[in-house]
């Protein structure tokens, strides 16, 4: 006979045993199976009696912000979500970079508080109605609901060290970065902006290629993309930074991935074309093992510098890119178009024919010049004197009439001169008496 200590040890299995033959009034929940970790286990009660269990396949999907403890995808460490955010989301145990969101990747890169995003309501639409497991109009809520994001990609501007430079970072967690139209279209717009405000380009790539929902319209952005930077690179003479991030494979590679004047990966990085599978199967050979990372591409020369996530804004800090020079082709004709709206208004006809009685910019200029040769030839003039002489010429009360200086193409084309032939540089300068951070000053001086 069972003792009276047992029948009480048995209690809580008879109430489990109690619980699972009841049925159940909720829906289907989700377990995690320890035997099929690729698999969600779902329970569902049938009529009332004992519930079956039914295996659903498809991924897990693991969504490091919510919870506190996640694992490490190479090594299987059990990391801190709070440490591993402060980390740079590098593995303590193995280094292993694991993937950051577009919007970490700006915080770890640019000046707090100085980026300003571009675009962020441009959304992509489904020209071919295509439909496979899903509808692709379902895959993008269901990315945007998950994200935050519009597309994969955020662009935009920001300061570097002081600096300010165009920055695209791509997001993997939105469709696996794949680029689609909108993708495409936003980093051509940034590269356009770039190369007509004259600043340097940097863009991190993280995805598996061109979107196959949009079919030839995602291939097309490969053209497109290229084209813009051919201008950036090589008429601007600007520079453009290509970060690699794990994994850049198909299209993203094949175009703007490998057309940085300075291309830098991260450590272990899967960079490729195809996959290492299909390229194995179609050379019958086996590969090295660590074929596609970033230190093979490193040892073949296909990239400049593998630097760990920690160290990558101080080492693009010490890139010597903080020259920026005169306007180009697409500046200068924005300055002509002015000039010409402002020369050629009404309000600038009436404001021309209320001045007539003012004294025109020429005749200023000219009579300057006779005042200043008159000092020059008696004795050397004093800066209190020639301003003491213009004001006499021009009057206390009165301005200078800027109209003339429109109608002036002389006056445009020596402005226009200036501007081209003028840079912006960067100098570091070390504040040694204080002992203050590195600054940077900016300088504008004439080629």
């Amino acid at each position: 006979m069972l003792s009276s200590k047992t029948l009480l040890n048995t209690r809580p299995l008879q109430k489990a045993c109690t619980r699972i033959a009841a049925p159940r009034p909720v829906g289907p929940k989700p377990l995690l199976s320890p035997s099929k970790p690729d698999a969600s286990i779902a329970v569902h009660a049938s009529n009332g009696s004992m519930g079956g269990l039914e295996i659903a396949e498809g991924p897990i999907v693991v969504d490091r912000s919510k919870g506190l403890w996640t694992r490490c995808d190479k090594c299987g460490v059990i990391l801190y979500i709070k440490h591993l955010k402060e980390h740079n989301h590098i593995c303590f145990g193995c280094n292993h970079h694991m993937k950051m969101s577009s919007s970490e990747r700006i915080d770890s890169l640019i000046d707090a508080g100085t980026f300003r995003s571009f675009d962020d309501t441009l959304s992509p639409v489904d020209p071919l109605e295509f439909k496979d497991q899903k509808l692709y109009t379902d895959r993008i809520k269901i990315a945007q609901q998950a994200t935050g994001l519009q597309d994969g990609v955020v662009t935009g501007t920001g300061l570097l060290h002081g600096i300010p430079v165009a920055l695209g970072v791509m997001d993997f967690s939105y469709m696996g970065g794949s680029m689609g139209s909108v993708v495409g279209e936003k980093l051509t717009r940034l590269i356009e902006y770039a190369t007509q405000e004259g600043l340097a380009l940097m863009i991190v790539c993280t995805s598996g290629g061109a979107r196959m929902q949009e079919g030839i319209l995602s291939l097309m952005q490969m053209a497109k993309i290229s084209g813009a930077l051919h201008v950036h690179q090589n008429a601007a003479k600007l520079l453009y930074i290509a970060i690699l991030a794990s994994p850049t494979t198909g299209g993203v590679t094949a175009s703007f991935g490998m057309l940085g004047d300075i291309i830098i990966a991260e450590p272990q990085a899967i960079i490729g074309f195809a996959g290492r599978r299909v390229i194995e199967q179609t050379l019958q050979e086996q590969l090295p093992a660590d074929f596609q990372t970033a230190e093979y591409l490193l040892d073949k020369g296909l990239l400049d510098l593998v630097v760990p996530r920690t160290f990558l804004k101080r080492a693009q800090g010490s890139i010597p890119f903080g020259v920026q020079h005169g306007i180009y082709m697409a500046g200068e004709e924005k300055v002509r178009r002015k000039w010409k709206q402002w020369a050629g208004g009404e309000a600038a006809a009436a404001a021309l024919e209320a001045a007539e009685s003012k004294p025109s910019y020429k005749e200023l200029v000219s009579s300057l010049e006779a005042a200043v040769a008159l000092q020059v030839a008696e004795s050397k003039p004093r800066y209190k004197e020639l301003v003491l002489s213009l004001e006499g010429l021009v009057g206390s009360g009165n301005e200078i009439n800027l109209q003339d200086l429109m109608n002036d193409e002389q006056a445009l084309a020596s402005a226009l001169s200036v501007a081209k032939d003028g840079k912006v540089s960067w100098i570091e300068q070390q504040s040694k008496r204080l002992q203050k951070d590195t600054k940077y000053t900016i300088m504008t001086s004439k080629q």
